[in-house]
């Protein structure tokens, strides 16, 4: 069965920096498109970052351009999100999603994790 498990979340002071962690295994981890959305209470799930399953084309979300970076290593069937100059209004959880699809990445990914809590205080 496919698992998703995100990990690195936690508390940070604004200004401040955090790695997320995604494991996938139960599927061709090179053969898929990967992305982190986020949510917190109350609003709608909003894409934050995107990467081709080729490591060759990322795309971001206005809100975290300049400050997140995604990237992966297939290596360790492994998605990564750098947050850096961390806001409070970055303050959600964070989750990793997964689709052979770029279109269906976007809008409703395949497979998705549980999530990771991360809140950055002012």
């Amino acid at each position: 069965a496919q698992q998703v498990v995100e990990s690195g979340g936690g508390s940070v002071q604004a200004g401040g920096s955090l790695r997320l962690s995604c494991s996938i295994s139960g599927l061709t981890f090179a053969d898929y498109n990967l992305g982190w959305f986020r949510q917190s209470p109350g609003k709608e799930r909003d894409g934050v970052a995107y990467i081709h399953w080729s490591g060759g084309q990322t795309q971001y979300s206005d809100s975290v351009k300049g400050r997140f970076t995604i990237s992966r290593d297939n290596s360790k069937n492994t998605l990564y999100l750098q947050m850096s100059r961390l806001k409070p209004e970055d303050t959600a959880k964070y989750y990793c999603a997964a689709d052979r699809t770029w279109a269906k990445l976007l809008t409703r990914p395949t497979y998705r994790g549980q999530g990771t809590q991360v809140t950055v205080s002012s």
